[in-house]
């Protein structure tokens, strides 16, 4: 059996380790010729049997393919999502509803077909010069909007603004460069801003019935840029009442963008009004880590993509269920300029409740201070037998970066 990944970075490297190690040969591609350092940095090549690197023709691409005995193409990560789907549809591969796959990477058209499923999504238009930008918040009525590329991840050029003056200047500068993956932003989505509990739902689809593997509740802040920073998630159970609003809700959008065959990562808002839909990626939830979760909550995304991948007949049988002991995944914050540090990691990992920790940045390399999820010098999950020994160490490590612990 082969699966092919396409570009198997971030939690796609976790899936790869763990295809590898359940006997399945893997096989990489590219989407792009050019990768970000960031998500290079987090390849497993000896995961591999075969890299075959860019074809620019997904045609040719499939010839090379075609005849390995391929059981599925699946995205890595975000960057991979067309190219996979794509290249599953000339295959003859099993894959999600073809006419949607635009919607499914367009965050316009998104909220377009979920909308016309009746479900919430936030008020909003597209934009291709900073003027319309602006221009469009002085007409809304609205008093607040964020502004955002198209197609990216990571809070990528996300901006919170309060004025039209500000939206033309966060739409200036996101037209004036490329996206998290290197893709040039030739437009920009202005939306409402909306307010409530932020979740991330993540789930695997396979023929067309949703499983839900993982559920966090988000925590974050508004850096001073008005750019949203990543603070901490904390696992909600299934069973609660939010876990089953927001399960039930996630289904259906998952059907309303035809997600019937791969894992989705679903951002929800939960508002007075209800939920309402931030985004929802049609791959792996990035920047985790599989082994941690399963061990803490039972469950991890990609136990449960392996799963839908070499025994899908036996899905039913994983089920989510919550941790008996706190746990917290909390996100770096740098607040200095600097070179990164070697030791920083070192020193994290003896915080007593830390049970894994990861860096997403090389030691010698230049950090600016964190203004978005892109910025983060990385990630630590705590676990601890009471809430306060769990947020002790969170305050600590909290300090320690106000002290420079990231860089030197």
């Amino acid at each position: 059996m082969q699966v092919v990944i396409v570009d198997g970075y971030s939690t796609g490297a976790a899936l790869a380790r763990r295809l590898a190690g359940a006997g399945v040969e893997c096989v990489h591609v590219r989407s792009r010729p050019d990768v970000r350092p960031f998500l290079l940095r987090t390849f497993r090549p000896q995961d591999y049997v075969r890299d075959l690197g860019f074809t620019e023709d997904v045609t040719t691409l499939a010839h090379r393919l075609n005849g390995h005995h391929l059981a599925r193409v699946v995205a890595g990560t975000e960057s991979g999502v067309l190219l996979a789907e794509t290249l599953s549809r000339t295959l003859g591969l099993p894959t999600n509803v073809p006419h949607l796959l635009p919607a499914r990477r367009d965050k316009a058209l998104m909220a377009e077909a979920v909308s016309a499923a009746g479900l919430a999504a936030p008020h909003s238009t597209v934009v291709t010069t900073a003027r319309a930008a602006a221009d469009w918040f002085a007409a809304s009525g609205l008093t607040e909007a964020v502004v955002k590329p198209l197609a990216s991840a990571g809070t990528d050029g996300v901006t919170f603004c309060a004025s039209p003056e500000q939206a033309a200047r966060a739409g200036h500068a996101i037209l004036s460069a490329p996206n998290a993956f290197g893709e040039p932003n030739r437009a920009v989505l202005v939306q409402e801003r909306v307010h409530g509990t932020e979740y991330y739902i993540t789930t695997v689809s396979a023929a067309g019935v949703h499983h839900t593997a993982e559920i966090w509740r988000y925590t974050k802040r508004v850096g001073p840029a008005a750019t949203p920073v990543y603070d901490f998630e904390e696992p909600v159970a299934p069973a609660s009442a939010e876990g089953r609003l927001l399960t039930a809700f996630v289904g259906k959008v998952l059907d309303a963008l035809g997600i019937t065959e791969t894992p989705a990562h679903t951002e929800v808002m939960l508002t007075s009004r209800g939920p309402v839909l931030i985004e929802t990626g049609a791959r792996l939830g990035g920047a985790t880590a599989p082994d941690v979760v399963d061990a803490y909550l039972g469950l991890s995304q990609t136990t449960l993509a392996v799963t839908a991948l070499t025994d899908p007949q036996s899905l039913h049988s994983h089920a989510a269920v919550s941790g008996g002991r706190p746990l917290r995944c909390v996100q770096f914050v740098n607040h200095h300029r600097g070179c990164a540090s070697a030791e920083a990691l070192t020193k994290i990992a003896e915080l007593p409740s830390v049970v894994f920790a990861a860096r997403a940045a090389d030691p010698g390399t230049v950090l600016e201070p964190t203004t978005d999820l892109l910025t983060s010098p990385g990630y630590a999950y705590l676990a601890a037998p009471s809430l306060t020994e769990l947020t002790r160490d969170y305050e600590t490590l909290r300090a320690w970066e106000h002290e420079g612990i990231y860089t030197r």
